[in-house]
This record gives C-alpha cells, structure tokens and sequence, in this order.
C-alpha cells in the first residue's frame, strides 16, 4: 500500500504531513510512501532525508495523487479554503484521505470530496480517549500554538516577563491572562511560567480549574455557572448571549489588569464568543497585548482582525492564523507521528481497516462511496441519518 505525501499549498503553510523520521515505522508494516519533491524542506526536512529513509521522490504532484492508496495532508480540501480546490481533480474512486478537513466547515466542499469516491478521516474528529491519544494531531497542534502566542507577546510587550531584582531596583513580574483552558491554554500558561510571568486563567468548565493550578497558574472565579459547561467530548458548550454578556462583565477587571491576553476560547462548529470588549480593550494599560487564537473564526477579541495585527486604543491584538505552521520543524514532527500512529491502526496486512465498531474509525471516518457517512457532522448539518446509523447509535 502506497502512501502519498503531496507539498502543501495552503499560503504560507510551511508544514509537512509525514517526516523522515517515522519512514521505517511505515516500512514495517509495508507501506510505502511517495513525496512530492521539496513538500518538506520549508520545515526544515530536505529531499535527500527522505530519500535516505526508504521514500520515493516525484516532482510532479499529480503523480503523488495517482500513485498513492492513502493521501496525507495537513490541510486538506475543506480546511484549504485558498487553495485546497486545486486538488480536488487529482482524488481518486476509492483513495483514502487523511488530515484537516474543517468537517463542521462547509457541506458543501465536504460533498465534493465524497462525490469524487474519496474514503476521507478528519483528525478534528479523533476521539479524547486514552487509546486515540497518540493519534490526536489537533491537540498537538493545539499545544503549538499555545507555546507560540506567548513567545509572540513576549516579543510585542514594551515589558519583560520575570521578576528581576538588580542594580536598578526590582522589576516586577509580567501578568498573562489566559481565557479559555484548553489544550493551547494550558500550553500558554506553562510558557508563561517557564518566562516567569505570573499566570492565570479563566475557562467556563469547572473541571478546568485543577490543570491550571498544576501548572501553577491562578484559576479565576467568577460568580456564574455555565449550564452543561462541557461536552462528552471534553469540550466547551456554547452558552446563551445573556451568560456571556454576564461573563464580560466579570471578566473586565482581570483583563484591565492584565499586561498580555491570550484568548483561546473556541467551540467546535460554532462562532468563538466574543469575551473581549472594545471597552475591555481601552481599559488595559498602553503596551498591551492580545493574542486571539480564536481569530480564523472570527475571534475572541471585538477588535480583532484575522490574519492582522493591529493597534487599538494603545494595546497591540495580534489576529495571526496558522500559528503552528510558523514553528514549522516541530510542528510536522507531532502532526507526523500522530498520522503514522492512526495509518498503522487504520491499515493491516497491507488493507484499509474500516472497522465502524473501532470508535477510532467510526468518529473520523467523514466521506465513503460518495456519501458523507459521518453521523456526527449529518446530524451537525441537519442530513437525515444514514441506513444503518441508528443500529450503530443502538450498538453504542
């Protein structure tokens, strides 16, 4: 079974879906795998690596798309809003397709990849469960751009981060305020620290309160509780416009008094809530910064502009995409060993394993013979259930 390796050509995207390293891995359990020359070398990989490790070098993309049984993307057509379309021609009756597909994105790109007869998996599916663990590339991405919004704060703030005593009398320790306890969150605030800021964070999941203060960080209370806070998933539920307008209003004195904001408040399939105000905003003192996570979707901050940074009322809001495509070598690197870890779960004795009693398959498994099987984004898109849905529902 041959496994595919196209360059991405998302702008800007300097990662790669499979590296050198995890090649021999592949080779063991007989796959073979073909890279479209130079997809690697932004991050850092170079051609001969590859080579060096087993794979087979083709420069023409299209060759990559013809050979290959299994497609290894990081940004796939769906998530590619740009330029992912391009792509499309080259898919194949039957080919499997594996990365980011934005599966709670558009329908409509969902069903063109299904009408060409791809056998799609989007990661964003993967379950939180232990054994998907190693396979779960949004969490690893996730903790990229945790690490790199502070090192970006860091690097905007007028301050620096630690307490310093010195000949000039003590410098105080920067403040960050980390909103929405997440993978990236909990990443920020563990780089926060290691800078020798003093940390704290606010997420509406009680559960949350705990992995902040291990990792030293201050959990902020606010006097209102959050209906259904989380969802079997782990994730935050949306809430209604009156519980965020009521959390705003709570949240305005730890923002005020905060130096840099990371905001990385985000649900799945749904607009981020807006929890930074513009008065939030003119309230922090000049020099500040806010870095939104949330921004591809609109953004946690009401100043924001994705893909921007921007100055407002003195305070520096920093709406960059693609976070994790900027720490490019270490990025690919993570995103590479969760996709080989599911490639060999998902292949055996040199088949695809579409299992749908695996949960593993059954929650990533988005596109099938020109259907989009995948019960969760049906329902997300108000698609009647497929035959067989409800004896599956019924079984689990």
């Amino acid at each position: 079974m041959i496994i595919g390796v196209p360059r991405e050509i998302f702008p800007g995207e300097r990662r790669v879906a499979l590296v050198p390293g995890v090649l021999p891995n592949l080779a063991k359990a007989g796959l073979q795998v073909v890279v479209e020359a130079g997809a690697g070398v932004e991050a850092g990989y170079p051609d001969a690596d590859y080579a060096a490790k087993g794979a087979k070098l083709v420069s023409d993309r299209a060759e990559v798309f013809r050979s290959a049984d299994i497609v290894t993307q990081i940004l796939c057509h769906g998530s590619n809003d740009k330029t992912g379309k391009a792509d499309v021609p080259y898919f194949k009756n039957g080919q499997a397709l594996v990365g980011f597909l934005r599966p709670l994105g558009s329908l409509e790109t969902i069903q063109e990849i299904a009408a060409k007869g791809v056998i799609s998996f989007s990661v964003e599916l993967m379950p939180r469960t232990t054994r998907a663990q190693s396979m779960d590339a949004l969490s690893s991405m996730g903790t990229i751009c945790g690490y790199k919004a502070v090192i970006l704060a860091a690097d905007k703030l007028p301050r620096i981060f630690p307490m310093l005593t010195t000949a000039a009398g003590t410098i105080t320790p920067g403040r960050v305020l980390v909103i929405g306890a997440g993978v990236a969150g909990l990443q920020a605030i563990a780089t926060a620290r290691r800078l020798g800021a003093v940390a704290s964070a606010y997420d509406l999941r009680p559960a949350a309160k705990e992995q902040v203060q291990s990792l030293g960080g201050r959990f902020v209370e606010l006097p209102i509780e959050a209906k259904d806070a989380q969802d079997a998933r782990g994730y935050a539920r949306a809430q209604d416009e009156s519980f965020y307008q009521r959390q705003r209003e709570l949240l305005g004195k730890a923002v005020a008094d905060s130096d840099v904001v990371i905001s990385a408040a985000v649900i799945p399939g749904k607009k981020p809530p807006v929890l930074v105000t513009k008065e939030m905003v003119a309230s922090m003192a000049p020099g500040s910064v806010i870095v939104d996570l949330a921004s591809e979707r609109g953004g946690n901050c009401e100043l924001t502009r994705p893909g921007e940074i921007v100055v407002e009322h003195g305070v520096t809001i920093i709406g960059w995409l693609n976070l994790a495509s900027t720490v490019p070598y270490h990025a690919s690197q993570m995103y590479a060993k969760n996709i080989s870890s599911f490639l060999l779960h998902l292949v055996k004795d040199n088949k695809l394993q579409l299992n749908l009693e695996d949960e593993i398959v059954r929650d990533t498994l988005l596109t099938r013979g020109g259907e989009v099987v995948n019960a969760r984004v049906r329902e997300f898109f108000g698609l009647p259930a497929l035959a067989g849905e409800a004896k599956e529902v019924a079984k689990s």
